[in-house]
């Protein structure tokens, strides 16, 4: 894609200056076709927004295909664009190699156009799925007939094949060979032959069969010669009866030549039928292994596709998280760079080798790779606009030949940019202002600064000037930017700092590079006499920046831990509330049983008493069916009174541990009304008070407060007047358990049974089931977590094909009952699980 206008030239030079072509180069290694690898090494980022939007969507398909796990077609494809020409040329022949690298390419086009499609003809698998690939894919041409019509005259090994035109030829061929070989045989078969020859094995001359004879028997064998030895001791004989059937052999092969040409001429001519087809078809194929190899360069570990902005920072807001510079491997520093919609220029300074150079260039290599559809090697929340130019004055531009100083080829490269900058491109200015006067150097500095502000470009520029420092602070929409220098390694960090300049750091660079102590120390007493206390200023704000930085990811820490603690109390409450409805269900499940065997033996009773005489012994029964009643009732109450402990001991021992300590322990579970009424399901916490139902007494009797009874001697502890069946007693207070009311906040639980939703569960499984079954199976879980109350919830889906992954995303994004959704940790399934958090 070339690049249009005047800006050709800059855009060029910006693109050697970045060092495109090395990340061009990289791309291209990728490629399984040597013309896609040229295609690649020539190309020009696009400018155009929706079509980076279209390569990268195409990029970012093909990289999901590559990861699906389906086994993708990996043969090369042979190069054609030299022989699709002659496909033109009426009369034509393509050669067998020809032919066979062009049906090659339309087998292994054809694959790779199967495979993008995906399962069931679709790309990335899933059912009526769109977008460029898709668009991309349904261009290319069918040309599986004119493959055939190769594949009918050579095999795919590129051979030709046994066709019936060649088998008369051949037949005929065979028989003269045969003939030869006799005659041959005659020489060399006999014991007089052999004395005359220097060898047994005939050979060729000039494609004829010839006898190697001994130089002193050449009078004794009539024929002709065709060659001697250099010693002159062996001469090449074609005696005279193998002359004629050299011939014939001779003519023979002229004849299956001649055939061959014709059919492979007829072929040629069938092919040409399908030219515009196969031109189409490869320049479709080409492309896409373009789009492949950016796919699979794009799968480097920590490479993500830039975002296109985010709304809340206004229109166009760049941002660069955690960005590495590609070309330079594992020693690239993660940097981070920020320019919101209002921020237009960022200034940065700092000392020499502190990476400043290297932050320009990322940024602007980042941009290039963006608009040629490369993800790029940063962290999730990178944002890269569309420039309509990108334009850069890096480095030491010096030429004798044109007779240019450092600083007058800057002003050449600087003048173009100005010219040629809009509102929509991205200009990078290294070191700009040097190589002349400091002052004059900033007050030209400054004026560019002004020039460009007005035009409203991105600009990212450098500088060692003092007074740009200042400059930063000064005008509307710029902010300042520093490179960390640590002070107490008298080292760079490599780290942009944002809002803060920096200190050029000159002389404990100098001092670094072993510049000798007296100079170090001459030179700094010359600082010391002119500098004012701006550079005390910066580190101030420095060391405040770092602070406040410190204080900020400490409060996300804690913010971390303080929510993972709410999981898992919720968790452990909602694990207490599911026991409580368990043990209702078992009593109430034993109370219905044992009432249908108390009827059916009252009713027998009742029978037996209307059929007779009312006795002793019938009254005795009747007595003692009560009271077995009687004793299976208080059974049942003590064992549900039992359960109901166990329950209130174990959420007590959960409160105590999650509150945080001993000291709150002993307040859930030790002697007071307060402690005692902690256990509740997020409602208010029962209390001792008149009307409140408790537990009483080490036997743990249910019973309800009455009124409170007096106090102690002497101030003693509390005692609640309890009524338990018919008898009212006493009780001091550390013996008595509120119980929770069957208030509005067991509700949930009651209406879920009433409307036999789902039970919730923590992790549900959709693993081989179909889309469709296992997206209702999931709006079912959702369902049944609200009404029990369940906050989070996992999904194992598999990783497969991706589609189920990508459904239940999809499903998850759209659902407004959804907070948040992220794959699990590694160890716990990785992106083969999803954990879900609930609103509420």
């Amino acid at each position: 894609m070339a690049i249009e206008g005047g800006k050709s030239a800059l855009m060029e030079k910006t693109l050697r200056l970045l060092e495109y072509g090395g990340i061009l180069r990289a791309v291209a290694e990728n490629a399984l076709s040597e013309e896609a690898a040229g295609e690649l090494r020539e190309e020009r980022p696009r400018f155009d927004p929706a079509a980076v939007a279209e390569i990268k969507a195409l990029v970012s398909a093909v990289r999901d295909r590559i990861n699906s796990g389906d086994e993708e077609p990996r043969g090369s494809l042979p190069a054609i664009a030299g022989i699709l020409p002659k496909l033109a040329v009426e009369g034509a022949s393509l050669g067998i190699e020809e032919a066979w690298a062009l049906g090659i390419f339309i087998d292994r086009g054809t694959a790779l156009k199967t495979w993008l499609a995906g399962p069931g003809g679709s790309p990335g698998g899933l059912p009526d799925s769109g977008g460029p690939l898709k668009d991309a894919l349904s261009r290319l041409p069918d040309c599986g007939a004119a493959g055939r019509e190769i594949f009918r005259v050579i095999d795919r090994a590129g051979k030709l094949r046994d066709l019936p035109e060649f088998r008369a030829i051949k037949k005929r061929f065979q028989t003269l060979v045969a003939e030869l070989d006799a005659a041959v045989a005659r020489y060399t078969g006999s014991e007089e032959g052999r004395k005359m020859l220097q060898s047994p094995v005939p050979t060729q001359r000039d494609g004829r069969m010839v006898l190697a004879v001994k130089a002193n028997f050449r009078g004794r064998l009539r024929g002709i010669v065709h060659e001697a030895s250099a010693t002159g001791q062996t001469i090449f004989v074609e005696p005279e009866e193998v002359v004629e059937k050299n011939n014939k052999i001779l003519v023979e092969n002229r004849r299956l030549d001649a055939e061959i040409l014709r059919v492979l001429r007829e072929m040629t001519g069938r092919l040409a039928e399908h030219r515009d087809a196969l031109g189409k078809f490869h320049r479709g194929i080409i492309s896409l292994e373009c789009v492949r190899a950016k796919a699979r360069y794009s799968r480097i570990p920590g490479c993500v596709f830039a975002a296109e902005g985010r709304a809340e920072e206004g229109p166009g807001s760049l941002a660069l998280k955690q960005a590495r510079h590609p070309l330079l491997g594992g020693r690239a520093v993660p940097i981070d760079l920020e320019m919101d919609g209002r921020t237009r220029t960022v200034i940065i300074t700092g000392p020499n080798t502190g990476g400043k150079t290297v932050a320009l260039k990322t940024a602007g290599l980042f941009a290039l790779m963006n608009q040629s559809g490369l993800a790029l090697p940063a962290a999730e929340g990178t944002v890269f606009p569309v420039f309509d130019g990108i334009y850069a004055d890096i480095g030491d531009e010096q030429s004798i030949s044109q007779s240019l100083s450092t600083f007058s080829a800057h002003m050449t490269n600087i003048a173009g940019i100005t010219e040629a900058a809009t509102e929509q491109s991205l200009v990078l200015l290294d070191e700009l202002g040097s190589g002349t006067d400091p002052e004059e150097g900033s007050a030209i500095a400054m004026a560019i600064l002004d020039y460009l502000i007005e035009k409203k470009p991105r600009l990212v520029a450098t500088t060692h000037h003092g007074v740009l420092k200042n400059y930063g602070y000064t005008r509307e929409g710029v902010e300042n930017a520093s490179m960390e220098f640590d002070g107490r390694t008298l080292s760079p960090t490599y780290r942009i700092v944002m809002g803060i300049p920096g200190e050029s750091r000159a002389v404990d660079v100098a001092a670094r590079n072993h510049l000798p102590p007296r100079i170090i120390e001459r030179a700094r007493s010359y600082l010391d006499e002119e500098r004012s206390d701006v550079s005390a200023l910066i580190r101030g704000l420095r060391d405040k920046h770092r602070e406040l930085d410190a204080a900020t990811e400490k409060g996300r820490a804690e913010e971390e831990r303080l929510r993972e603690e709410r999981r898992r109390s919720d968790l452990r409450e909602l694990r207490l509330r599911q026991k409580e409805t368990e043990i209702k269900a078992g009593v109430a499940g034993n109370l219905r049983l044992l009432l249908a065997e108390s009827r059916k033996k009252l009713e027998n009773l009742v029978r037996e008493i209307r059929e007779g005489e009312l006795d002793r012994e019938k009254t005795r029964g009747v007595k003692e069916f009560l009271r077995d009643l009687a004793r299976t009732v208080e059974a049942e109450d003590a064992a549900l009174e039992e359960e109901t402990r166990l329950v209130a001991e174990e959420r007590r021992r959960i409160e105590a541990a999650y509150s945080g300590g001993p000291d709150s322990a002993g307040r859930s579970g030790g002697g007071g009304a307060a402690g005692r009424g902690t256990g509740g399901s997020g409602g208010a916490a029962p209390v001792l008070a008149p009307g409140v139902d408790v537990l009483a007494g080490e036997n743990r009797r249910r019973g309800r407060v009455i009124r409170q009874d007096r106090k102690g001697a002497g101030g003693g502890e509390v005692q609640w007047l309890v009524e338990i069946g018919s008898l009212k007693m006493s009780f001091p207070e550390k013996d008595l358990i509120p119980l929770p009311p069957p208030a509005e906040n067991r509700k949930p639980l009651i209406a879920a049974a009433e409307v036999s939703a789902p039970p919730a569960q923590f992790e549900i499984s959709l693993r081989g089931r179909r889309l469709e079954e296992a997206l209702e199976l999931l709006r079912r879980q959702i369902d049944g977590a609200l009404l029990a109350g369940l906050k989070t919830f996992s999904v194992v889906h598999g990783k497969g094909d991706g589609i189920l992954q990508r459904g239940v995303h999809e499903y998850l994004k759209k659902d407004t009952a959804v907070a948040d959704y992220y794959f699990s940790r590694p160890e716990l399934g990785g992106f083969g699980r999803t954990e879900v958090v609930l609103k509420g």
